[in-house]
Parts: C-alpha cells; structure tokens; sequence
C-alpha cells in the first residue's frame, strides 16, 4: 500500500498542514511529513545550517513538487535528496549560498562554498518554489566573493537552465556584463591555439583519472570542459537575446557553433567510438581509455545523430555497467582499480554520484532529441533505480538508511572515502581531512532534477513553452504523479492512472496547469504547453 492510501485509510491528512499549499494531490503534505520524520528520525545532524532538521517538514512543503510512484525506494530517494538539499542552503552576509560539505574544509573558499559541483546545486535548486535563494547564490559568485574558474563550472548555463523556470530577467541583466567576463577569462585561461580548451583532471573535479595520469600534470583536451564551454557559448547567446543584445548574441552562437564543431571532429575517437580526452603530454594521441566523462557532450545536445553509438558502453558488463552505478572508467581498461589505498578520492573505477547524475541528465536528453533506440526509456529507469539503490547505507545495528556521499564501490555499494576517512588518523577522523563525517549529505550531484526534468519529462523551453515529455515506458507502471511543479509562474501537475482509482480523476494521462486540466488521453504522451 502506498503512503497515499495508507493516509486516506488512517484519516490523518491533517487540513492545517495544506493551509498555503497548491497541491492537486490533498494529502502529499502528509507524505512529505512521514519521509522527512523519518530521516530525522534517523540522522545525526552534526553540521546545522540556515534550515535545521525541525524545519525541514515545513520548508520542503512549501517549495518541493510532489512525487509519487509505485517503485518506493525511487520515491524515498527523491524526497531524501531534497532533504539532503536543504541542508546546504546557507544564509551569509553576501546572501544564501549553496555548499557542497556541510564541515568546512581546507580547499572550500569563502563560505564553504566550492564552484566544482555549483551547476548540479543550480539544475537541482531551480525547482524550488523559492526565488530568492539561487538568485543570491548567482550574484555572489561574481559580486560576492565566489571564484567560479577554481573548478571547471558552467555558469551561464546555470543561471539560463534557474531562468526557463523562473523568468527573473532582471538576474540576467544584472549577471550578463560578468558572465561575458567569465566567458573571456575561461578563453584566455584555459584555450590555446589548437581552438580547444583544457582542464587539469583535479580542476574538473575529477582527481586520479586515468586520461590525467597520462600527462606529467593532469592536463588534457578533455570532453567536460570543453561541453562546458560550448554550453556557456551557447547560453550566453540566449542570454544576449533576452537582454536586447543581438549582435553578441550572433557573436556567441557563433563561437558555440566553433567549438561544437571542434568537439565533435577532434575529441571524437573513431576507432573507439566515444568521446576521449587527449592528454597534453607533447602527443595528439587519445587516451587508451573510455571514461565516463565520454557522455558529457549529450548533457549540451551537442553530438550528431551517428555518435549514438557510444551509447552502448553505458549498458556492457566490460564498459560502465555496475551493480551500484556505472563505473568512471571502462572496467576493461587494464588501469581500471577499485582502489582503498592512495588518495582517498580517486576516478580510475568508483561509481561517482557526480559523473552518474550528469550521465543520466545525458541520457534523458539523448531519449528526447535523438532518433535512435541503443538507448531505451526503460534502460532510463533502471539506470536511475540503480543510481536511487546506491542512495544507501548499512549501519553498525545493520539498519539500512538513506545515505548520500562521495565515491561508491560499484559492485558492494560501500561508500569508499567514508570507509577510508573514519579511520585515517590513528584509527579516527582527521581535521585536514574535513573532520567527522566529511561526506555525510554531500551536496555534490543531482538527483530530483532527473526526475523532474527526465523521468516526468518536465523541460521549460526558450520560447515561454514547457514540454512534458515523461520517460515512462508503455506498461511499466500503474500510476505516478509530480504535483505543483513551479514553472514560469504556474503549478504543472502530472498525473497517470491506469485504471482511475490511485487518485479519483478518472482512468489515464492528464497534465493541469494551475489545477485546471489541459490535456487527457488514455496513454502517457509527449505534450507541449504553450
């Protein structure tokens, strides 16, 4: 029985609780409640910030879509990261800020803050109801004291994808004069002569490579920096056009169009059919090696049809495919390691919930704008059920909690750098190390935005018009809804009910704009919102 039945059968939908809410479905309040008291129930909340646990009910509430579906660990997963989420949001005198530890460390700069992971916190948090908080935290990476080229870190696209949804062209005006500056300093920093652009494996978040081992110091042409900066070309291009600026925006489609290009005809290894980093070691080789890193220029819809090919890596047993994620390198390349000596974060085989969240948004992209089937909705499904069953931990009473960190062991699910730091220093937590409990609620990935934007197919578009597109396969499942979905300035509801008795509406697909239903058929379709 689901959460939703199980309250109606119960009568504990408490009306008070839905006083200022816009929910379609009455007493997804009341799910919300029984999942957040249940990971309060079960966490040590070591590191509180601006919205402690006592307050976690009331803000998700306020600002989260509902989600409902028959896989219940899919479900619990989704209402966990956004509690997770929550943890993050950190008022400071520059505004709120998203952090990606919740202890401060050694390489944070101001604020805890750290650019690495900053486009994950905007794809996620641009689904909060709330508009002030990611709107502070955009100003003050140009304005406040934040330095966005520490990491490799798409900001304009950030800031344009935080935008479709909630149309705060005054934030555009305002960031677009530093966001060009952005642009040109990434140019001048990290561009050469060849049109490419490179990045140091540790500066992409993404220490211990394989590709980065090939070269004396990391460096490389890599498939993520440069997908970045085709995708801040190509914001700042919409940006430009917003703002009343057409001669840039010709300009940056333009460069968009240059580097998108050299992407696809000089990163793209033939032989291999994937996209490869080419190490900067004095040779124009590609590394020996497919990474999953390979999938980033489908994040930016930027390969052409034929290179679906590369798809079928993601789903071999000799590729990506694990029991607990897909793995960060190809498991037949002979410098594949699951490793627990060494560094304590190391990208040469460890499931990283990172690299996976920009794989599947890849994947959900693939699914909506290319032709080919290597890759299926249903495959889309499993791979985010394996990415939602990794979200666990097995306690010292062998209780099996929600749980989010740094890197996974692909095949057993542990947690690998939690199992190494707790006992790094004489058998316990080091402070160099970020102290106890460093990973605990790491902030460093998405997870609701593959369920909003890929699995209910919600994609606000340029034009004012919003796509629904779920990626749910025929048959799969009975029911599922995301209610009061904030998008341009309306609550968007989902709702598909096989045999009209989950949520008293009537058997079949409808969307609702503001309560009001818009659309309905007996199977779940692709529908445009204009």
């Amino acid at each position: 029985m689901s959460f939703r039945k199980l309250f109606i059968a119960l009568g504990i939908v408490s009306p008070l609780c839905m006083q200022g809410q816009n929910f379609l479905v009455k007493d997804a309040p009341a799910v919300i409640d029984a999942y957040v008291n249940r990971f309060n129930r079960e966490d040590q909340e070591l590191y509180k910030q601006d919205i402690p646990n006592c307050q976690a009910s009331a803000f998700l509430k306020k600002n989260i879509p509902f989600f409902e579906c028959p896989d219940k660990g899919l479900e619990k997963t989704y209402y966990f990261r956004w509690w997770t989420y929550r943890k993050h949001i950190k008022k400071t005198p520059e505004g709120f800020v998203i952090t990606e530890f919740l202890p401060d460390v050694p390489w944070a700069g101001k604020y805890n803050t750290i650019s690495c992971a900053a486009k994950h916190h905007f794809y996620e948090g641009r689904w909060l109801k709330n508009d002030e908080i990611l709107p502070d935290y955009a100003r003050f990476w140009f304005s406040g004291g934040g330095n966005p080229r520490l990491y490799s870190f798409g900001a304009a696209d950030a800031i344009y994808n935080y935008y479709l949804i909630h149309n705060d062209k005054k934030l555009l005006e305002t960031l677009y004069p530093e966001l060009k500056k952005n642009f040109a300093g990434w140019e001048e920093e990290k561009q050469d002569s060849t049109g490419m652009f490179w990045q140091v494996d540790d500066r992409d978040g993404m220490e211990m490579s394989v590709s980065g081992r090939l070269s004396e110091d990391g460096r490389g042409y890599r498939p993520t920096i440069n997908s970045y900066m085709y995708g801040e070309a190509a914001a700042l291009a919409q940006i430009a056009s917003i703002v009343g600026n057409s001669s840039e925006a010709s300009a940056y489609q333009e460069k968009a169009d240059r580097i998108k290009e050299m992407i696809n005809h000089r990163l793209w290894d033939k032989q291999a059919e994937f996209y490869k980093v080419i190490p900067m070691n004095g040779r124009t080789d590609f590394s020996y090696a497919r990474e999953l890193i390979g999938y980033t220029p489908w994040f930016y819809n930027l390969p052409p049809d034929e290179y679906v090919v590369a798809w079928k890596q993601l789903l071999d047993s000799e590729g990506f495919a694990a029991a607990y994620g897909p793995t960060t390198v190809e498991q037949r390349c002979p410098d594949f390691r699951i490793s627990y000596e060494g560094h304590e974060c190391q990208w040469n085989g460890p499931s990283w919930p990172y690299s996976t969240s920009v794989t599947l948004t890849a994947v959900a992209n693939y699914l909506n704008n290319y032709p080919s089937e290597v890759i299926t909705k249903r495959d889309y499904v499993e791979l985010l059920a394996i990415y939602s069953n990794s979200h666990r931990r097995v306690t010292e009473n062998n209780d099996t909690i929600c749980w989010i960190d740094e890197n996974l062991n692909p095949y057993t699910g542990d947690w690998i750098s939690r199992t190494r730091l707790k006992s790094w220093a004489n058998g316990i937590w080091d402070e160099s190390k970020g102290g106890v409990e460093r990973g605990k609620d790491y902030n460093h990935s998405s997870f609701c935005n593959l369920i909003i934007s890929g699995l209910m197919g919600i994609r606000p578009q340029g034009d004012g018009s919003i796509v629904i597109n779920p990626l749910v396969p025929d048959g799969y499942w009975d029911y599922f809804c995301l209610d009061n979905v904030y998008c341009q300035g309306k609550s968007v509801t989902v709702i598909f009910d096989r045999k009209g008795t989950v949520y008293g509406k009537g058997k079949g697909f409808r969307v609702y704009v503001n309560n009001k239903c818009l659309f309905h058929t007996e199977t779940v379709q692709k529908v445009i919102i204009r």
